[in-house]
């Protein structure tokens, strides 16, 4: 079974960094794109960032500039590089891939469970 582990949540001061981390595990064949989505409360999961098999990305506009999305295909695993962090980036970080577990499978999603990102003084 494929499962998505992530890490490298937790609290910050405006202005600071994070790196948070997604290891795919288990049955995988192919792994199409990975991204990461957030939740504040109260709010709508939104997307913030995603890589394709291509290597090309695509950002929310309100990270542009301060988010940084890559991946290892040898490694099945993605990360999102967060810099100059505000309040607003408060939210619960998903991670997503878009992966096909076996050569006769089809394409499906698979969510991880979330890391918490606070951004706060």
């Amino acid at each position: 079974q494929l499962q998505l582990v992530e890490s490298g949540g937790g609290l910050v001061q405006p202005g600071g960094s994070l790196r948070l981390s997604c290891a795919a595990s288990g049955t995988i064949f192919r792994i199409n794109t990975m991204g990461w989505y957030r939740q504040a409360p109260g709010n709508e999961r939104e997307l913030v960032a995603v890589i394709y098999s291509s290597g090309s990305t695509n950002y929310a506009d309100s990270v542009k500039g301060r988010f940084t999305i890559s991946r290892d295909i040898a490694k099945n695993t993605a990360s999102l590089q967060m810099n100059i962090l505000k309040p607003e980036d408060t939210a619960v970080y998903y991670c997503k891939i878009i992966a096909r577990a076996r050569y006769y499978s089809g394409m499906n999603a698979y969510w991880g469970q979330g890391t918490q990102v606070t951004v706060s003084s």
